[in-house]
């Protein structure tokens, strides 16, 4: 039988200390199982994601003339709106049309070592006489968000026996979140509005709107629906923390198909480009339990085009890159080669 989606309530994390970790071992559990969850109570105000559905609208309903004021491709940091087809991911394109924000920082020279430090850079913003106050907005929303994942983050540290900030030095002036605001409009028959994939960073946290769609690979290998939950986050890890946790935390694969006009906007928390994908010394409850799960031994990770044409399954490449950079850089190349190719050959 298909497993189903949990529910965490994320109230203990303004709790007592033992509510927190009893909240932090559930968490761990969860994302060493399916690897999926929708998180309610989670401390945002009340209405606050209507605002950024209705700021996401506006945009979405303007003629692709005025989006184009914001176009990704003028961009060599990978920022801004592109139009449905453009992404391409586990190398096929998507049916979805998006903006891209990431993290605001300066830009550095185009032919700078390691490559990936040409990623940091500015965004691309909307005049307010068109969007009125979308920046703003935006950090708000990124910051707010950022939060919201750093508490997340603390939560595995202790569920994973370790110290609650283990994870935050990996963030500092390169660190690198992604903000997508989305559109899907019906998913043709044999497409997927988002393809089948892992996520990059550390976690992802997702407001998947009142329109179904998003799917989950679960561990039995069947395809499930996310559930519709008002005023939810829905949370999952990405192929960091799967590669930094030796597999016992799993990125687990999902894609959106949808049969009505759906939008939502997801939140990518990255640490600095330099943070190395070095295990972490678990305790041995940890590496066992890897051991003795064939699921987790063999949890495979995004493959590279190259990779994709010499036969390597979806999701099924061993390579694990050196750095978040590293990998970061690799998703462009993989998901943007035409983008790639115009701004650096």
């Amino acid at each position: 039988m298909p497993a189903r989606i949990p529910e965490i309530d994320l109230s203990p994390l303004r709790g007592t200390e033992d509510e927190r970790r009893a909240l932090a071992n559930k968490l761990t559990a969860v994302y060493h199982d399916i690897g999926f969850a929708v998180l309610v109570n989670h401390g945002l105000p009340t209405g606050y994601l209507d605002t950024m559905f209705a700021m996401m609208a506006q945009f979405f309903a303007l003629p692709d003339a005025q989006k184009l004021l914001i176009d990704k491709r003028e961009s060599r940091h990978f920022r801004g709106w592109e139009a449905v087809g453009t992404e391409f991911t586990n190398n096929r394109p998507d049916v979805r049309e998006q903006i891209d924000i990431w993290s605001e920082r300066p830009a550095l020279a185009e032919d700078v070592l390691p490559a990936y430090l040409r990623l940091l850079g500015p965004n691309q913003w909307m005049p307010d006489h068109v969007i009125p106050a979308q920046k703003a907005l935006t950090l708000d929303w990124f910051n707010r968000l950022g939060t919201i994942a750093d508490e997340i983050l603390s939560l595995f540290a202790l569920g994973l026996g370790l110290e609650a900030d283990h994870f935050h030095t990996a963030f500092d002036k390169n660190s690198m979140s992604l903000m997508k605001f989305i559109s899907y409009p019906p998913t043709p028959e044999g497409a997927a509005g988002v393809n089948a994939h892992h996520d990059t960073g550390f976690v992802t946290l997702l407001a998947a709107g009142p329109t179904p769609g998003l799917q989950v690979l679960d561990p039995t290998g069947d395809w499930i629906d996310v559930p519709v939950v008002p005023d939810s986050f829905v949370l999952n890890i990405g192929e960091m923390l799967q590669a930094m946790t030796g597999n016992y935390l799993v990125a687990t694969a999902h894609r959106v198909i949808t049969s009505e006009p759906r939008m939502s906007t997801a939140y990518f928390h990255g640490p600095s480009l330099h943070t190395a994908l070095d295990p972490i010394q678990l305790s041995p409850r940890f590496i066992d339990a890897v051991a003795g799960s064939e699921r987790h031994r063999s949890a495979g990770f995004m493959t590279t085009k190259e990779q994709t044409a010499a036969g390597v399954r979806d999701l099924g490449s061993t390579n694990r890159t050196n750095t978040y950079g590293e990998q970061l850089w690799n998703y462009f190349a993989r998901s943007y080669p035409d983008m790639m190719q115009a701004h650096y050959g």
